[in-house]
């Protein structure tokens, strides 16, 4: 059995706002800057502070059809083939069509990108698109800037107050089943400390990822799925979980690094880098009309069979000869002269220092100089595309619940995100959240009593947890792996405590998420997207073209299938 709700002190204090909205990122903030001229009192509630949230760590940038000659529908069909069938067309179309408004909004706001010496927007690419459309900002830093814009116009909004410290622990319930408020558990507030309950007339989610499910991944500390699982507690509809996306170059730090690992985006490939063996060999040539520049479930599918092929714990990223006037060649055999190749890697090292300075200064943190050496990569968990379901407009199944982000499923990454997509779907859908929640308010109603079964697992079982996940529920699966992790997941789920603290809630919390998506990893008997079924190895639209719909009833988990009817331009 899961939690009904996560064991909790009755609220020692309450507060009372219009609409809370849980996560800070470009999702959150969006969102409450668009609303405060709307409604009345805004909270923004954040697990850390402002900026501990996935958006100040996106590096390659923010896609949308800006550049000449490109085109929204050029957008939607990149997006469309790498959903790999299961996108949501119509949410597709609304997002590659408000994108350019969305991010020149995004500029208006102060939000600093890079520029051409024309003085034109810079824009490069990435796996998967064919036109160069993701606008950046400090070279390899453009979540950093987007969020620096982003709380900065918050702070000097008087409508808007904030909370950090905050973890929102569960969502309060009126009679009807309707959103009236949620806990939360604030660390240090003062006369705000400890478990209290924020009474509202709508909670909007952007919480963000769940990446910290896995040993290894790219996202924050903060990314224990704590929206998701409350929202499934709520009786949400949670919406294709076993599509998690694994970036497939991550800098591979050793066999026992744990948590959040450096990316080395995208765009590096993006700008002419590519991938290679221990024997040097291009592995990518032949596998996709886009070799380096895949979409990334192809690139970490490559990766991953190459290293078992070759049984070697990653492969390696050269961008050795980024910047040299001769390219496409390495450093070293840019000439057969030292002064020729001081020359070509001086360039190389301009180049890194303008274009990358972040993962430059990250790699050399590490003890690799890309300038002259190969860059060590491997595939971890990088981002979820499924989460919470909503329509068009970021309504969930919860009446007075919305969700925007990464902890929602707008249907617009389908199997596999396209890159660049993910800080445009929150910028967009919380815009169109924006436009619909005032008209929909009700009136305050009290919490109903709650007689969802309370519950919590023990802090100390996550290592535990996040290692089963990896093993059986990472790049590869198969029904004996699955079945495996569905087994000791249970047997991790009769591991409760009457204590209660920050390290139960996110236990129980990752514990739920991971139970929904090894069941649904193991109900999807195909391989689609970053879904890898190496017992079931081909596509089946004729069973699969569809979601998994989870529903947390009594404890239990009960998950079903909607079908679709996309049209997946790939094999169109």
């Amino acid at each position: 059995m899961l939690p009904g709700r996560l064991r909790a002190p009755a609220p020692g204090w309450t507060v009372t706002y219009d609409v809370v909205i849980v996560g800070s990122g470009i999702a959150g903030l969006t969102a409450a800057l668009r609303l405060k001229d709307k409604v009345g009192r805004i909270l923004v509630v954040t697990k850390s502070v402002l900026n501990a949230g996935s958006t100040q760590w996106a590096q390659g940038g923010i896609a949308a059809a800006l550049g000449p000659g490109d085109t929204p529908e050029q957008h939607e069909h990149d997006t469309l083939v790498a959903g790999a069938g299961a996108c949501d067309e119509a949410a597709v179309r609304v997002l590659v069509t408000d994108g350019p408004a969305a991010v020149r909004e995004l500029i208006g706001l102060g939000t600093n990108f890079d520029h051409t010496s024309a003085g034109d927007l810079s824009l490069t690419r990435e796996g998967g698109h064919h036109r160069d459309r993701i606008a950046h900002a400090g070279g390899d830093a453009t979540g950093a800037e987007i969020q620096r814009a982003l709380e900065a116009a918050v702070q000097a909004a008087p409508e808007i107050e904030v909370i950090e410290h905050a973890l929102a622990v569960d969502l309060l319930l009126d009679e009807h089943g309707a959103v009236a408020g949620l806990t939360l558990h604030v660390m240090g507030e003062g006369q705000i400390d400890g478990v209290g309950a924020a009474h509202c007339r709508a909670v909007v989610l952007a919480s963000g990822g769940l990446g910290q499910v896995f040993s290894q991944t790219t996202n924050p500390s903060v990314a224990t799925g704590d929206g998701t699982a409350l929202a499934l507690r709520a009786g949400a509809t949670v919406r294709d979980l076993e599509f998690v996306q694994f970036h497939p170059t991550v800098m591979y730090l050793g066999p026992d690094s744990r948590g959040q690992q450096p990316l080395i985006s995208e765009a590096v490939r993006g700008e002419g880098a590519f991938l290679v063996d221990f024997e040097g060999n291009r592995f990518m040539q032949g596998v996709h009309e886009l070799a380096d520049l895949a979409p990334r479930d192809v690139v970490a599918k490559a990766i991953t069979r190459r290293m078992h092929e070759t049984g070697r714990p990653h492969m390696w990223l050269d961008a050795r000869h980024l910047g040299d006037p001769q390219e496409g060649r390495t450093a070293s055999e840019a000439s057969d002269g030292s002064g020729d190749r001081a020359a070509s890697e001086a360039s190389t090292s301009r180049f890194w220092g303008k274009r990358f300075p972040t993962i430059l200064a990250t790699c050399r943190s590490y003890g690799v100089d890309p300038v002259t050496e190969l860059i060590p990569v491997a595939p971890a968990c990088h981002y979820a595309s499924g989460g919470v379901a909503t329509d068009l407009w970021g309504r969930t199944s919860v009446p007075g619940l919305y969700a925007t982000g990464e902890v929602a499923c707008s249907g617009v990454h389908g199997a596999n995100r396209l890159a660049s997509n993910s800080l445009l779907e929150g910028l967009v859908f919380s815009r169109r959240i924006s436009d619909v929640l005032p008209g929909e308010l009700g009136g305050f109603t009290p919490p109903a009593a709650d007689r969802r079964t309370p519950s919590l697992v023990t802090g100390d079982l996550r290592n535990e947890l996040e290692e089963l996940m990896t093993d059986r529920v990472g790049v590869l699966r198969s029904a004996e792996g699955l079945a495996e992790a569905g087994e000791r997941l249970a047997k991790l789920a009769e591991r409760t405590t009457d204590v209660v603290d920050q390290a139960a809630w996110e236990a129980s919390n990752l514990l739920t998420i991971s139970a929904a998506m090894t069941e649904a990893a193991a109900r999807r008997e195909e391989t689609r997207g970053s879904h890898w079924r190496d017992d079931f190895p081909d596509r089946d639209d004729a069973r699969f073209a569809g979601h998994f719909d989870a529903h947390l009833l009594d404890g239990r988990l009960v998950l079903a299938f909607s079908p679709s009817h996309q049209t997946d331009p790939s094999v169109a």
